[in-house]
């Protein structure tokens, strides 16, 4: 888990190359890749360099060694390239860094081919649900496209995608889930090390973000989080186990979210039994149905307050 760069990245690094769901900033794209590569150098380095020289070293399998086989030993191998990033949702603080992190070194050798193909820009893989790159490409009128340097090149249209091969010694299973913090959320779950990136769909800082013209909802955020509790395992009681990365704030495990989970689903049901009493949105934000949460979540100033959630909450539950 990398902080710092815009939302939280989530890194598997290992032996086949480099796995990154999310992006971060553009302004922080060059950071993030030098600290990703550092990562990687400190993973492939020897951990316990041999410093026996002659015969009889018995930390060798051959008896002998010598210094410039023991420095050949002892060096850290070079840092396998970025193969896989994942975009959980269509925000400039999950893909910014897009385009830089993207970038293969010219001549980058992959499973013994040169990988792309000659002629071919070099480039990672940029995975997203097909309505990241439909909204990136195709705004709403009035506004601009995203320039497609930023664009995912690998799309699905299904509940999920699924890598069609282990990564880094483990299986990577990518989840959509609709109309969450907008029509075009993911989450990755990496089975081996039991680890579920959530992007938006969980944010320790906040209420949850909805952006309503981007198809997201309430309700979608709720079915989102009950979707990462049925994958997620504790180790005891509702500790530990299964680890979730949030889009932004402190790393979780199953208690957490369990309770970020019930947050949601008790505003929702205070919200929702107001709009069936017929009270107005001002009505609604006068009787502060998030009163007692906003010591942990609630904000004033900010990029996201707590009229704003009350708002998108009303307007998509309305529409239910």
């Amino acid at each position: 888990m990398i902080v710092g760069a815009g939302a939280n990245i989530t890194a598997s690094i290992g032996p086949d190359g480099i796995f990154l769901v999310d992006a971060g900033t553009e302004a922080n794209a060059l950071k993030l890749q030098s600290t990703v590569l550092n990562l990687a150098k400190a993973v492939t380095a020897s951990p316990r360099p041999n410093h026996c020289i002659g015969l009889h070293c018995a930390q060798t399998p051959y008896g002998w060694t010598s210094p410039s086989l023991n420095s050949v030993i002892s060096s850290p191998a070079p840092a396998k390239p970025i193969r896989y990033l994942v975009n959980t949702s269509i925000d400039p603080d999950h893909t910014g860094g897009n385009a830089r992190l993207s970038e293969l070194p010219a001549g980058t050798k992959i499973v013994g081919v040169t990988f792309p193909p000659m002629a071919v820009a070099p480039s990672a893989i940029i995975i997203a649900h097909e309505n990241v790159q439909t909204r990136m490409s195709e705004p709403p009128k009035g506004q601009k496209a995203i320039d497609s340097k930023f664009w995912p090149n690998e799309t699905f249209h299904t509940s999920g995608y699924k890598l069609s091969q282990f990564f880094n010694g483990e299986g990577v299973q990518i989840y959509h889930q609709p109309n969450a913090h907008t029509d075009g959320d993911s989450f990755v779950w990496f089975r081996y090390s039991d680890v579920i990136a959530a992007g938006d769909l969980l944010n320790t800082e906040s209420y949850p973000v909805i952006d309503v013209e981007r198809g997201g909802t309430l309700q979608g955020v709720l079915d989102g989080l009950n979707h990462i509790l049925d994958i997620a395992i504790p180790e005891f009681r509702s500790q530990g186990g299964t680890m979730i990365v949030p889009g932004h704030g402190r790393l979780c495990d199953t208690g957490d979210v369990g309770n970020y989970r019930n947050m949601v689903a008790i505003v929702r049901d205070r919200i929702q039994a107001m709009i069936n009493k017929g009270m107005t949105l001002e009505q609604v934000k006068a009787a502060k149905p998030t009163k007692d949460y906003d010591g942990l979540y609630g904000s004033t100033k900010g990029p996201w307050t707590t009229d704003m959630f009350i708002e998108a909450a009303y307007k998509t539950l309305r529409k239910k």
